[in-house]
C-alpha cells in the first residue's frame, strides 16, 4: 500500500459515513537531486509544475475541510497503469515497424521512410489506445483509496 497526505476540500454527510473530497499535490524529487540543471526530466517538471490529483472516498472517521489526511493507494493499479502507458504505445511502434518493413515497404516499392512512418502511426495509435484503457484504471483506482489517518490542520 502507497501512502500519500491529502488536503480535505469537501465534506458531505451520507447514510454510511462521509463523503469526502481530498486534493494532492504530486510529488517529485527532482529539487533534492544534484543533477536537477542537466537533467532532462528535472527541467521539464519545473516547466509543467505541480500537478494536483483529485480523490473521493466514503469514511466513517469524521474530518472537516482543510485537514491533512493520510491516504493509502493499492500499489496494483499503480503498476498496471504505468505498464500500460509505457508499454503499450512501446509494443505499438514496434509491431508498426515489423508490419511496415515486412509489408508496406515490399508492397509500395519504398524505402526506410515507409517504415519510419508506419512505426510513428502504431505508436500513435498505442498512445490512444493506452489513454482510453488508463481512464478506466484510474476510475477503477479511485475507488480503492481508503483513509488510512487523519493528521490534523496544516501549519500556518
Amino acid at each position: 500500500m502507497m501512502t500519500a497526505l491529502a488536503t480535505v476540500t469537501e465534506v458531505k454527510p451520507q447514510p454510511s459515513g462521509y463523503l469526502v473530497a481530498l486534493s494532492c499535490d504530486q510529488q517529485t524529487s527532482c529539487n533534492q537531486c544534484a543533477s536537477v540543471k542537466s537533467c532532462g526530466t528535472g527541467i521539464v517538471s519545473k516547466a509543467i509544475g505541480n500537478k494536483a490529483l483529485f480523490w473521493r472516498l466514503v469514511t466513517d472517521k469524521p474530518v472537516t475541510i482543510g485537514q491533512i489526511v493520510e491516504i493509502g493507494l493499492p500499489e496494483k493499479s499503480l503498476l498496471q497503469s504505468a505498464a500500460l502507458v509505457y508499454l503499450v504505445p512501446l509494443l505499438m511502434m514496434i509491431v508498426g515497424a515489423v508490419l511496415g518493413e515486412l509489408w508496406f515497404a515490399p508492397l509500395l516499392g519504398a524505402s526506410e521512410g515507409i517504415v519510419i512512418a508506419c512505426a510513428l502511426l502504431f505508436m500513435g495509435l498505442g498512445v490512444v489506445i493506452a489513454k482510453y484503457f488508463s481512464t478506466q484504471l484510474e476510475n477503477d483506482s479511485s475507488q480503492q483509496v481508503i483513509l488510512l489517518r487523519v493528521l490534523g490542520e496544516p501549519i500556518a
